[in-house]
């Protein structure tokens, strides 16, 4: 029984990181449809970048303030810089490019030219030298080949529709969503798609940024609730200023009880506070190219659920593009994995090899006490010995008696 826990225990600590980062895509796709919900009912990307990072530092400090009270390190002027940089590309450059990129296309669009994040990461990764790229190792050549595979199968799913798919629950959607939709998607002239495009790929970059200096970061401010915290209060200071700028309208600010307040308190919540924390412990271990690695589950996520709440139709370039990125998907964890048990292998190599040369330095200091210590009392011995005075005594020796010796007669 016991062996069977030890089992179970083990994999639960194995798998902890592949659960938590696809419970991670399931909340990032549901901020996906909420956030495309409020922005075609007019709310501004803007206020809401706002108030998602509100509603996230007043969710994440009180853990922040309380768990961390006694390990927070202290923040230099280099830390802080590294902060403001990541309020900069997270909450204000990433999040408004990818807000007005998805309300000028859809959400299963701006999934897929997310979906270039594992790339960019990669690539940026080895740049800065987080990933040894040595293509003579197969789990390298798994990670390379396992990227440019699930680009392919996003651009495929960009480029390429064919004939529509049919699935069981997509032939009773009501017309009305289905009106809704189609007048929403016809809206959009192509110029819109293309400068939506654009915004995307911009936000995709940011976003590649963030993994990287977030990890950097973390090296130094081992606090992952109050970097969290700070960073989403940073941000929202930056999203403010930038409100102030590009939307002018009081009106715009106007925040009720219906899906804008939804869509801003579950960004908030889930999509910046949890996600950040989570994905920050994740990339610590793990690294950032292991997180970003998980992105693409997030557009088939989103178009199943799509063609659930939104009607969005559902195409023979979706699937096989879908197809696509779950084998390039498991090719990188593939590598990703031989990577982290080669350095488990080192490690626990490591580990005997210095507790041994431990211990024969604990026995060579041993020796060199007791050798020194035998010095020392020779060395007393000695001087014992010379401060002692001679005392040269002279005795008479005695004679041996005479003996008489007979001499032989002749």
């Amino acid at each position: 029984m016991e062996g069977k826990l030890g089992c179970f225990a083990r994999f639960f600590l194995t798998s902890k990181p592949y659960i938590a980062m696809i419970c991670l895509q399931f909340g990032y796709a549901g901020m996906n449809i909420i956030t495309k919900v409020s922005l075609n009912r007019g709310m501004s990307h803007y206020v809401l970048v706002v108030y998602r990072h509100a509603f996230a530092t007043a969710a994440i400090a009180p853990f922040a303030l309380y768990l961390e009270r006694n390990i927070r390190p202290k923040i230099t002027f280099s830390i802080f810089m590294q902060m403001f940089v990541l309020g900069l590309l997270g909450p204000v450059i990433d999040q408004n490019f990818y807000y007005a990129g998805l309300k000028l296309t859809s959400p299963t669009f701006s999934c897929a030219m997310s979906n270039m994040l594992p790339a960019m990461t990669f690539v940026m990764a080895v740049l800065c030298r987080m990933e040894i790229l040595d293509m003579k190792k197969v789990r390298c050549q798994a990670k390379v080949i396992g990227t440019i595979v699930t680009v392919a199968g996003a651009m495929l799913m960009t480029l390429y529709k064919g004939n529509v798919v049919e699935l069981f629950w997509t032939k009773h959607v009501h017309t009305h969503h289905v009106s809704e939709t189609t007048s929403a998607t016809s809206g959009s002239s192509d110029k819109d798609w293309v400068f939506g495009s654009i915004l995307l790929i911009i936000a995709t970059f940011a976003w590649a940024s963030f993994f990287i200096l977030q990890n950097v970061t973390m090296r130094k401010y081992t606090a992952p609730l109050s970097l969290t915290c700070l960073v989403c209060f940073i941000g929202t200071l930056q999203s403010i200023a930038v409100t102030l700028v590009m939307d002018h309208k009081p009106g715009t600010w106007t925040i009720g009880w219906d899906m804008n307040l939804l869509a801003a308190a579950y960004a908030g919540i889930v999509s910046s506070s949890i996600a950040y924390y989570v994905q920050g412990l994740v990339m610590e271990k793990r690294g950032p190219v292991f997180v970003t690695a998980f992105s693409p589950l997030m557009m088939i996520i989103v178009a199943i659920m799509g063609s659930f709440i939104l009607a969005e139709k559902i195409y023979m370039g979706g699937v096989m593009g879908a197809i696509l990125i779950v084998i390039g998907l498991y090719a990188v964890l593939w590598g990703k994995y031989k990577e982290h048990k080669e350095k488990e292998l080192a490690e626990e190599i490591l580990d005997p090899v210095k507790a041994n040369s431990g211990n024969n330095n604990n026995m060579n200091m041993m020796i060199t006490d007791s050798v020194e210590v035998n010095d020392l009392e020779m060395q007393k011995n000695e001087m014992f010995k010379s401060s002692v005075p001679t005392i040269a005594i002279n005795a008479a020796m005695p004679t041996p008696p005479m003996i008489a010796v007979e001499t032989p007669r002749v």
